[in-house]
C-alpha cells in the first residue's frame, strides 16, 4: 500500500503526517540543542565542572535509548496514539522539573525523565512511517519530515543563544515546556492511529521481546542501517558535547554568535534532507547513501586538518575555519538519517516499533559511551582547553560513517527475500 492510499484509508491529510513526523523527530534536537549555548552558563550557575555539565546531555541520551526499548514494543501492542499522548504529556512535566532544578542531582533526574519520555515521540514517529510506507517511499517521507526537523533545529540554537544572553539558562529549559505542550496538542487533535488492529502484536511478553530483538539484531539490513545512524550521530554528538566550551570559552565566541553558528549547521542539515528527497527517486537508497558517505569522510577530514594546522603553526584557529567541515558533516547527516532510520525498519513491517526502538537504543548507547570518553579525554592535561578532542573526535566519526555508508550499507542496505531478491 502506498502512503497516499494509507492516508486516504485513515481519512487524514498527507500534510498532517509530514508535520507530525517533523515535530515528533524534531523534538529530540530541540531538547539536546536548545540549551547548548547556555551550557557554560548552567555550569557556572550550578557550580559544576565542565565534565559534570556534559553529563546533563549524556544521561538524557542514555535514557532516550533505554526508553525506546520500552515504548517501542508497547506501541506495537496498543498502537501509536496512546504512547504518544502519555509520552508527550510526561515530557512536559519533566521539562518543567528541569527548568526548576536547583542542583546537579535534580537536574540529572529531570533530564533522565525528559529522555525517557522523549523516546516515545521519536520511536512512534519512525514506526509511523513504516505503518504507512514501503522502504524507499518511507525514506522520501522521512526526508520530508526531517526537513521540518531541520527547521526546528535551525531556529532552536538561535533562540537558545538569545534566551541565554537575555534571560538566563533556565529560560532555555522553559521553552521546552511550551514546545512539548504544543506538540502534544497537535498530536491529540490532528493525528489518528496509524497502526491497524490486524498488524498489532497480540501479546506483550518481555521474554518474547528479547528473542525478537535478538532476531532483529542479527538481520544484516538492520545492522547496516543501525551502524549508519549510530556512526553519523556519534560524530555529531562530539560537536554537541564539546562545541559550547570550545567556541565560547576557547575561541571566545559570544553565546548569540554560537547559536547562529549552530543554526548554520542546522541549515546545512536541512539542505541535506532536501537533497536526499531529490536523489532518492533517481539513485535509490543505496546510491544516495553512497554519495553522502563521501561527504561524511570529507567533513571529518577537514576537521582533522584543523588540528594538524594548529599544531603546525602553533597559533589559534579562527572559529570561521571550523564551518566548512561542520557544514559538510551536517549536510551528509541530513541524508544519512532519513535513509538509515527508514532502513532499520525496512525488513520488519510487523515489528517496526521494536526495530525502531532497538536502533534508537544502539544509537543512544553509542552516543553515551562517546560522551563518557569525551568527558575523560577533554579533561586530560594537554587536551583540556584545546580544540583537539572536538576536531579529532569528529574526524573519527566521519571515517566510521564513510566506511559504513560505502561498504556495509552497499552490501546489506536493502532487505532480501529467502531467494535473494530485493524485497
Amino acid at each position: 500500500m502506498s502512503a497516499s492510499e494509507a492516508t486516504r484509508r485513515l481519512g487524514i491529510e498527507p500534510w498532517v503526517v509530514v508535520v507530525a513526523l517533523g515535530l515528533l523527530t524534531g523534538l529530540q534536537p530541540l531538547t539536546t540543542d536548545l540549551y547548548l549555548p547556555a551550557l557554560p552558563q548552567m555550569q557556572q550557575g550550578l557550580g559544576l565542572s565542565a565534565s559534570s555539565a556534559q553529563w546533563t546531555l549524556s544521561v538524557l541520551i542514555l535514557a532516550f535509548g533505554v526508553g525506546q526499548l520500552v515504548w517501542g514494543p508497547i506501541s506495537d501492542r496498543v498502537g501509536r496514539q496512546p504512547v504518544l499522548r502519555w509520552g508527550l504529556g510526561l515530557y512536559v512535566l519533566a521539562s518543567l522539573a528541569a527548568t526548576l532544578a536547583p542542583n546537579l542531582e535534580l537536574m540529572l533526574l529531570a533530564r533522565v525523565a525528559q529522555g525517557a519520555c522523549l523516546s516515545a515521540a521519536v520511536v512512534c514517529g519512525r514506526a509511523m512511517v513504516r505503518d504507512l510506507c514501503a522502504p524507499e517511499e518511507g525514506a522520501r517521507m522521512m526526508a520530508r519530515g526531517m526537513t521540518g526537523l531541520g527547521v526546528l533545529a535551525l531556529v532552536g540554537p538561535i533562540v537558545g543563544g538569545l534566551m541565554a544572553t537575555h534571560a538566563g539558562w533556565r529560560s532555555t529549559m522553559g521553552i521546552l515546556v511550551l514546545v512539548g505542550a504544543a506538540i502534544w496538542g497537535f498530536v491529540w487533535r490532528k493525528l489518528p492511529e496509524t497502526l491497524p488492529e490486524g498488524r498489532r502484536q497480540r501479546r506483550l511478553e518481555w521474554s518474547t521481546m528479547g528473542r525478537q530483538w535478538l532476531r532483529i539484531s542479527t538481520h544484516p539490513t538492520f545492522r547496516a542501517h543501525a551502524m549508519l545512524t549510530s556512526c553519523t550521530y556519534a560524530g555529531l554528538y562530539v560537536y554537541l558535547a564539546l562545541s559550547p566550551f570550545v567556541f565560547i570559552e576557547v575561541l571566545h565566541v559570544s553565546r548569540t554568535a554560537f547559536g547562529v553558528t549552530m543554526a548554520t549547521l542546522s541549515l546545512s542539515y536541512l539542505v541535506g534532507t532536501i537533497v536526499c528527497r531529490r536523489m532518492l527517486p533517481a539513485r535509490g537508497l543505496l546510491g544516495t547513501v553512497r554519495i553522502a558517505g563521501w561527504f561524511s569522510l570529507t567533513g571529518g577530514a577537514a576537521m582533522v586538518l584543523l588540528s594538524l594546522w594548529q599544531v603546525g603553526v602553533g597559533g589559534q584557529v579562527s572559529a570561521l575555519a571550523f564551518l566548512p567541515g561542520l557544514w559538510l558533516y551536517a549536510f551528509a547527516h541530513g541524508i544519512h538519517q532519513p535513509c538509515g532510520q527508514t532502513g532499520v525498519v525496512a525488513a520488519f513491517p510487523h515489528q517496526a516499533g521494536a526495530a525502531s526502538a532497538l536502533s534508537g537504543f544502539v544509537l543512544a548507547t553509542v552516543a553515551f559511551l562517546v560522551g563518557a570518553v569525551l568527558a575523560w579525554w577533554s579533561a586530560l592535561p594537554g587536551w583540556a582547553g584545546t580544540i583537539h578532542p572536538l576536531t579529532l573526535g569528529m574526524g573519527i566519526g566521519g571515517a566510521m560513517t564513510g566506511w559504513t555508508a560505502l561498504a556495509r550499507v552497499q552490501r546489506h542496505g536493502l532487505p532480501r527475500t529467502e531467494h535473494g531478491a530485493i524485497a
